[in-house]
């Protein structure tokens, strides 16, 4: 701390040995040690020169999309990478593999559009719960390496009401690439439950509808491309915020949702040519007939167009901006038990592995693995389900295997059902090597 003037003791600053009686103020450090004013005002000078920029300044490096993105597999690529995580749904691999090779391709010859502009599709997906819409898009975004967020649209409000904005959807893949800008600029933004914001009615109202046409209104200019100011901490923007500028022109943004009752608003389009066992809308591609059910929903889906989603309550300018629409297919037993065992993360595999962990095998008959896929089949839930339904099912044995001897558990159809207990076998020994083999070994 500094002395008043007039003390008995002469300090003087360190470096300039100039006397207290002659500088304004002369600030105290470690013991005998000073620094006036004066040497505080020189040596700030000097930081400022050492930080100014020397010589011209450098231009910035042009971007390289290729280097960025990298080598995108062609649509019969993307689409064997999809099937190793998705069972079925073939019409949506095929739609989600040509947008996503095409939008990519766009990135990576940005030469084209000074002769032809090419705009970027947006895509849609329509399906059932538990279908697989999610599951899609984080298969397309761990396949190109490139960040990738999901965003809730129920908790999407307009601005100026309680809520999240709009450009919280952007902020959530700016924070999946760890707030790099370029690399946000060129991910995959999923937007689930997008028939939740819906129009609550067809009728004008005079109470707005923040929730639903409000949301849809501001996603127009994020889906097309702007330069979205986006608050880097999320919640509500005010004028004093720091913002980050992302641009969104070369981000695909993926929407799904279930569209519930969506199939009886196309049913009332295509009129009586769609009503009856045998009409055209009844037939499966293979022209085969269709029975009534999941088969004819699944086919009158097929059938969607804008007007179909502008009566169910999507604004026109919202849905012209999502070209690209996959139909995911209702769930079948034989989709279950496939699922649970063919994909590359199936449930099956998990479970051997935990069971592998503890130096035991595990096992299922093919009658408990139906069994499981037709519990699961009644919980509307979807893919789902089946988590749910192994969970109750192991739970009893997961409890008692860390002390159980190693051996091999068949699960059976029966001990799904309550009728019969697990079996547990040991496991085959293996020979043993002579005493005098061991002997040399030893």
């Amino acid at each position: 701390m500094s002395k008043p003037r007039g003390s008995a003791e002469q300090e003087r600053c360190t470096f300039c040995e100039k006397p207290r009686s002659r500088v304004l103020s002369l600030i105290a450090g470690p013991p005998g040690v000073y620094i006036c004013n004066e040497c505080v005002e020189l040596c700030n000078t000097l930081l400022l020169e050492e930080l100014k920029p020397k010589g011209p300044a450098q231009p910035k490096a042009k971007r390289d999309p290729a280097k960025e993105i990298g080598e995108v597999p062609s649509p019969t690529g993307i689409r064997k990478f999809l099937d190793e995580y998705v069972i079925g749904q073939e019409h949506a691999k095929k739609v989600l593999s040509v947008a996503v090779y095409t939008h990519y391709q766009r990135l990576l010859h940005p030469e084209v559009a000074q002769d032809v502009e090419l705009e970027k599709s947006n895509i849609l997906l329509i399906g059932p719960t538990g279908s697989g819409k999610t599951l899609l898009a984080r298969s397309l975004a761990r396949m190109l390496k490139v960040p990738f967020a999901i965003s809730d649209a129920t908790t999407l409000t307009e601005a100026g009401y309680v809520g999240e904005d709009v450009e919280n959807i952007v902020l959530r893949v700016v924070q999946a690439a760890n707030y790099s800008i370029e690399a946000a600029e060129r991910g995959i933004a999923y937007i689930d439950e997008i028939d939740k914001i819906a129009r609550t009615t067809q009728n004008v109202s005079i109470t707005r509808d923040v929730s639903g046409e409000g949301v849809q209104q501001g996603m127009l200019k994020i889906l097309e491309g702007t330069v979205a100011n986006v608050p880097p901490q999320g919640g509500r923007k005010h004028p004093e915020q720091h913002y980050l500028q992302v641009n969104t022109a070369n981000m695909l943004f993926i929407c799904g949702g279930t569209f519930v009752q969506l199939e009886e608003i196309i049913k009332r389009r295509l009129g009586t040519q769609g009503i009856g066992y045998g009409a055209a809308i009844g037939r499966r591609p293979d022209g085969g007939l269709a029975p009534r059910g999941e088969d004819e929903v699944e086919l009158l889906l097929r059938k969607v167009e804008s007007e179909d989603l502008i009566q169910f309550g999507m604004i026109p300018e919202f849905i012209g901006r999502l070209p690209v629409i996959g139909i995911l297919d209702p769930l079948r037993d034989d989709d279950f038990v496939r699922i649970l065992v063919e994909p590359r993360n199936s449930i099956v595999r998990q479970f051997k592995k935990m069971f592998e962990i503890e130096g035991s095998q595990l096992e299922f008959t093919p009658e408990a693995l139906r069994v499981i896929s037709r519990r699961a089949r009644t919980k509307k839930t979807g893919v789902r389900a089946l988590r749910s339904i192994m969970e109750e099912i192991f739970l009893d044995l997961f409890y008692e295997l860390p002390h159980r001897e190693p051996g091999r558990c068949i699960i059976t159809g029966a001990f799904i059902e309550g009728a019969e207990k697990v079996q547990w076998e040991a496991l085959p020994q293996l020979p043993q090597p002579p005493q005098s083999e061991q002997r040399q070994a030893g």
